[in-house]
C-alpha cells in the first residue's frame, strides 16, 4: 500500500491537514487527539453509513457518543440541524466537544453546519465516507443546507481541525455514488491540472477498481489544488470561484429536480459539458479540448435524462444563486484543460443556448 499522503490546508481562520492513505480508520483517535481535541466526541452520522463504516469507525473512537440524522440529500435542511442541536444539548455538549462528521458530502455539510454554530463555534472533524466528499466537499470548510429554492442558500465557513480520507470506506460505495466522485476530480483536472485529467482518463479502469494505488494519489491531488485555492481565497472572494465550475448549471439542475433524479456529480458533469459549450461558443474553448472533456464524461458512464427539465426554471434557479452579485451572474468558464477564467456577461440567452446542447428544451 502506498504510503499515507498529508496536505496543509493554512486558511486566515485556521491551518489544518488532510490526510489521505489506506488504512487510516485504524488511526483515527491518535489523528483526532494530535489535531487538538480535548472534550467530548459526538460522531454525527446516517443509519446506512453507520451500518456499512460503524463497527469500525466505533472501535477506533471508542468512548465517542453517537448521533444519527436522516440519510439522503432531503435531508440537508434546517429541522435536520435543529435534531441535531437538541441531541447535542440533551447529552450535555459544551464548547469542548467535537463533532465529527463520518458520511458523504450530505453528513459533512450538515454536521459541519451544526459544528459552525453550536454553541457559536465547536472543533469539527470530517471523515469522508465518499469519493466526492474525499476529494472535495471535506475540504475547504464549506458547510451548509439547502433551501427549497436552492442549494446551499444557508451556510457558513467553518474550517475543520483536521480531515481523514481512507479510500478503504470507498470499497462500500454504489457504482453511481463512485461515478458522482470522479466528475468532481474531473472538474480539478479542467480547473488546474491537465496531468490529473490524463491520468483519469488513461486509468480510469484502475480507478473503477478501487485500486488503492491509483485511488490515493487522485484524491491527494484532488484535495491538494482545493487546498492551494482556499489558502488564497477562504470565503470565496475571487480565486475560490474557480472551484465552481460546473456548479452554476449544476446546482440549478438539483434544485429544479427536488434534490431527488441526480447525484451531485451527474448534475456537476451537465454544468461543466454546459460551461464547456458556451465558453467554445464564445471562441474561449477550442473545440476539440471540449470534444475530450465530454468524451472522458461519458467514459464514467450515463447520465440520467435532463430532457424533461424545465429551461426557463433552470435559469430561474441560476439567478437565485449564491455566485450572483449585484445581479451580475458570476460564472467559470474553461480556456483550456487545466485553465478556467470568470466572466461576469453572460447573458440568459447563452445560458438557454447552452442548456439546449446539453439536452434540456423544456419551457
Amino acid at each position: 500500500m502506498p504510503a499515507p499522503i498529508r496536505i496543509d490546508v493554512r486558511t486566515a481562520s485556521h491551518a489544518y491537514k488532510v490526510h489521505v492513505g489506506a488504512g487510516l480508520v485504524d488511526q483515527l483517535a491518535p489523528i483526532v487527539q494530535a489535531a487538538g481535541s480535548a472534550g467530548r466526541r459526538f460522531i454525527i452520522s446516517s443509519p446506512p453509513i453507520w451500518k456499512l463504516h460503524g463497527a469500525a469507525v466505533g472501535q477506533a473512537l471508542e468512548g465517542a457518543e453517537l448521533i444519527l440524522m436522516p440519510d439522503g440529500e432531503k435531508a440537508k435542511t434546517l429541522p435536520t440541524v435543529a435534531r441535531l442541536y437538541d441531541a447535542l444539548i440533551k447529552a450535555g455538549g459544551d464548547r469542548s466537544a467535537t463533532i465529527i462528521g463520518v458520511g458523504g458530502g450530505v453528513v459533512g455539510d450538515v454536521a459541519g453546519f451544526a459544528a459552525a454554530t453550536f454553541l457559536r463555534g465547536v472543533r469539527l472533524v470530517h471523515v469522508p465516507t465518499t469519493l466526492l466528499a474525499q476529494v472535495d466537499s471535506a475540504v475547504g470548510g464549506k458547510v451548509g443546507v439547502n433551501h427549497e429554492l436552492g442549494k446551499n442558500l444557508i451556510g457558513a465557513f467553518h474550517q475543520p481541525m483536521v480531515v481523514v480520507a481512507d479510500p478503504l470506506l470507498l470499497g462500500t460505495l454504489p457504482r453511481r455514488e463512485f461515478r458522482s466522485g470522479l466528475y468532481e476530480v474531473v472538474k480539478y483536472g479542467v480547473i488546474a491540472s491537465r496531468e490529473l485529467f490524463d491520468r483519469v482518463n488513461r486509468d480510469l479502469a484502475a480507478i473503477f477498481e478501487r485500486t488503492t494505488s491509483v485511488l490515493v494519489p487522485v484524491i491527494a491531488e484532488s484535495c491538494g489544488i482545493k487546498a492551494d485555492v482556499v489558502s488564497q481565497d477562504e470565503r470565496e472572494g475571487g480565486l475560490r470561484r474557480t472551484l465552481n465550475f460546473g456548479h452554476t448549471v449544476g446546482h440549478a439542475i438539483e434544485a429544479v429536480s427536488g434534490y431527488q433524479r441526480y447525484a451531485h456529480g451527474e448534475a456537476v458533469a451537465y454544468g461543466m459539458l454546459a460551461a464547456a459549450d458556451l465558453a467554445t461558443s464564445r471562441g474561449m474553448f477550442a473545440d476539440g479540448d471540449r470534444a475530450t472533456l465530454a468524451s472522458l464524461i461519458a467514459k464514467l458512464g450515463p447520465l440520467p435524462s435532463v430532457s424533461d427539465l424545465s429551461s426557463a426554471a433552470i435559469c430561474r434557479a441560476i439567478r437565485r444563486d449564491k455566485k450572483v452579485l449585484d445581479g451580475r451572474l458570476h460564472m467559470i468558464l474553461p480556456v483550456a484543460l487545466g485553465a478556467t477564467e470568470t466572466v461576469s456577461d453572460v447573458t440568459e440567452s447563452e445560458i438557454q443556448a447552452a442548456l439546449r446542447t446539453i439536452g434540456i428544451r423544456g419551457a
